[in-house]
């Protein structure tokens, strides 16, 4: 029988350095991944610090994009603009093993520090480009938020009543979505690297990431001519499979298998609906879908969201309540599965933050550091990394560099 391997005390990603040029979202949360796991994170700011940190709500006078998207990072302030900035971070880049950015494609280019100038100074250095549009195709230099990539993808079409307008989600989808791929982009690149001893440039655009999500979805579209609508919350291809009204509020739940479908019937008293011709598989349910959703939504009216999930969950049919956010979040499986967690922040207190998705069995993640304040650590990363004087940084200080 399998075993559980102890934890180790040695990290994941122990001895890999970061450098940290991003802002925002996807970038500063591809970082914190990496940290998590145990990377040496560098954040470089601008004097000041980057503009999320001006974005609301705020905690304390603290942008929560900065607490949620930061810890266990290094905060470094340098203006990029100053002359001398450039030799900095070079020789930040030259000491790092990997790099990223989610500038516009070019702007790092215009600073001197693109792809072919990072692999010369170390060849073995990874840059990952995180972008909008990625760093070829036509749209290459358009601007994009996350609502953009919805909107591009064909998400937003899709999503909303069959009756009403397209509709953005309610997360930043696209943002997370692309962090992931940059956080699988750097892993892959450095395993490369194990290899060849060679690093290389990762290419992420949160269109891409975005778009991949799809499914089946531009498949069906090009092999067989059909284009996608708006259904609502009712899945696209079994039946019943939808949001239901409660007597006190709504259930999702999700019967439309052929072996899900009769236990759903017998749940609900009418166990004759299994052999109802109008039911009996998934094609005969799909063709009468209003007719069955009518039925089921007679049923979930009778009853609360709680003896509704309680009837469903002894019949082994996949349900959940249709939660809120604060619901969600001060949930049981939220709270077993230590999705949101406290970090002690010096300035700041106890921070209440969102935990690691990502669950290592024998090398976990763990927080070391609190989101960094700009420039918190510039003493310690110039003087340690690059040996910069303490003369020296007063006077990059005074200049405007750092």
């Amino acid at each position: 029988m399998p075993t559980t391997p102890e934890q180790s005390d040695t990290p994941p990603l122990g001895g890999i350095r970061v450098l940290d040029l991003s802002r925002f979202i996807a970038g500063p949360l591809c970082c914190q991944i990496l940290g998590d796991m145990g990377a040496e994170v560098i954040k470089v700011e601008r004097p000041g610090g980057e503009d999320s940190r001006r974005h609301i709500p705020h905690y304390k006078g603290h942008s929560l994009y900065t607490l949620n998207y930061n810890r266990n990072k290094y905060g470094i302030t340098l203006n990029t603009r100053h002359a001398e900035s450039l030799k900095i971070l070079e020789d930040l880049a030259r000491q790092s093993d990997v790099v990223v950015e989610n500038f516009r494609p070019g702007t790092l280019d215009a600073m001197g520090l693109g792809w072919e100038r990072i692999h010369k100074i170390n060849p073995r250095t990874v840059l990952v480009s995180i972008s909008g549009f990625g760093q070829t195709g036509p749209n290459r230099d358009r601007a994009l938020f996350d609502a953009i990539a919805q909107a591009a993808s064909g998400l937003m079409s899709m999503t909303g009543q069959a009756d009403g307008e397209p509709t953005m989600t309610g997360a930043f989808l696209a943002d997370h979505i692309a962090a992931f791929h940059g956080v699988m982009g750097t892993m892959m690149a450095l395993a490369a690297r194990a290899q060849t001893d060679q690093g290389q440039h990762v290419d992420i655009a949160c269109f891409d990431a975005l778009f991949a999500c799809m499914g089946t979805l531009p498949s069906a579209w090009r092999m067989l001519g059909q284009d996608a609508h708006r259904s609502g919350n009712r899945d696209h291809i079994t039946v019943p499979a939808n949001t239901f009204p409660a007597a006190d509020g709504y259930v999702y739940l999700h019967a439309g298998t052929d072996a899900l479908f009769p236990s759903l019937a017998a749940v609900m008293g009418r166990p004759e609906l299994a052999s109802d011709p109008r039911f009996v598989g998934q094609h005969d349910r799909l063709a009468n879908v209003e007719a069955l959703d009518d039925i089921v939504r007679g049923w979930t009216r009778l009853g609360t969201v709680e003896q509704i999930g309680k009837e469903l969950a002894a019949a082994g049919i996949p349900y959940a309540p249709v939660a809120t956010v604060a619901q969600a979040t001060d949930s049981a499986q939220v709270h077993a599965r230590e999705l949101m967690i406290d970090v002690e922040h010096p300035g700041l207190g106890t921070l209440t933050l969102p935990g690691m998705a990502l669950k290592l069995g024998a090398t976990p993640g763990s927080v070391r550091k609190a989101p960094p304040l700009p420039g918190e650590d510039n003493a310690d990363v110039y003087r340690r990394l690059l040996g910069i004087a303490p003369e020296r940084l007063d006077r990059l200080r005074a200049d405007g560099v750092i």
